[in-house]
């Protein structure tokens, strides 16, 4: 055998080695991550059960928490919400990191690093002040976190989940979707409209003129609008089609 079979046969080997050890930590980290939410919404969904709230939650003249978040909040106080969307995988804690906007693009409930991440809410949204909550998630392959968001640029498929369920710590919420969107991370000098610049967004005026500029988007009339004092829920994720490319759901609170 000659030495350059030799030495190609060594580095397809090796290659072949590296190959099987990535996929196996894909394949370790998704199991981890597909365990960890099942026990999360165990976890939940056993406190929801709950009669009483624990005194450990109570806050002084203010709300008590829901009882299904108050082991959840023991184990991680980044916790903000809950968001489900029946009849897809969204069914995930929403989180937000005070210290760093951005903490669960690559971290786990538990803190541990994690390319999937989380969904967690953007620095400019107060879950207990903002009329646009903004979430953002990841469009990961192997269809969890926000991939299934995809699924809505058919008008078929949002008429069968029409429904957004997201409870905030305090108070359970439903919000009907206004608007599902295309479009981008822009340059900060691009005179033109971006969703995410929720800061923005402040008097009846600039409100009234997000939700057109929403509309203008909407790949189909789903025959809902919102107004200026209602709550909005928008979910965003990446989008491939296009560089830098992103979709939107964006959705109203029902009253």
């Amino acid at each position: 055998m000659s030495n350059i079979k030799k030495i190609l046969i060594a580095f397809f080997t090796i290659l072949l080695v590296f190959s099987l050890v990535n996929l196996a930590r894909i394949l370790l980290r998704d199991y981890e991550e597909h365990r960890q939410m099942k026990e999360l919404i165990e976890i939940r969904e056993q406190g929801e059960g709950a009669a009483t709230s624990s005194p450990f939650i109570m806050k002084a003249n203010g709300p008590v928490m829901l009882p299904e978040f108050q082991e959840l909040y023991k184990r991680n106080p980044d916790i903000v919400g809950w968001l489900k969307i029946d009849g897809t995988r969204i069914d995930y804690p929403i989180m937000q990191n005070q210290q760093d906007a951005e903490y669960y693009l690559n971290h786990d409930f538990d803190k541990k690093k994690n390319k999937n991440g989380l969904p967690f809410l953007d620095e400019h949204s107060r879950i207990d002040g903002s009329d646009i909550l903004l979430i953002h998630g990841h469009h990961m392959k192997n269809g969890v976190m926000f991939a299934d968001l995809m699924k809505y640029k058919k008008e078929s498929y949002y008429k069968d989940h029409a429904t957004i369920r997201f409870s905030s710590l305090y108070e359970k919420e439903e919000y009907e979707i206004v608007a599902v969107i295309l479009s981008k991370v822009y340059l900060k000098t691009d005179d033109v409209f971006k969703y995410y610049q929720i800061e923005n967004v402040g008097t009846s005026a600039e409100f009234d003129s997000y939700i057109q500029n929403i509309k203008k988007l909407a790949l189909y009339d789903t025959g809902v609008t919102a107004r200026y004092g209602d709550k909005l829920i928008v979910l965003s994720t990446c989008e491939y089609s296009t560089e830098e490319g992103r979709l939107a759901v964006v959705a109203r609170k029902r009253n």
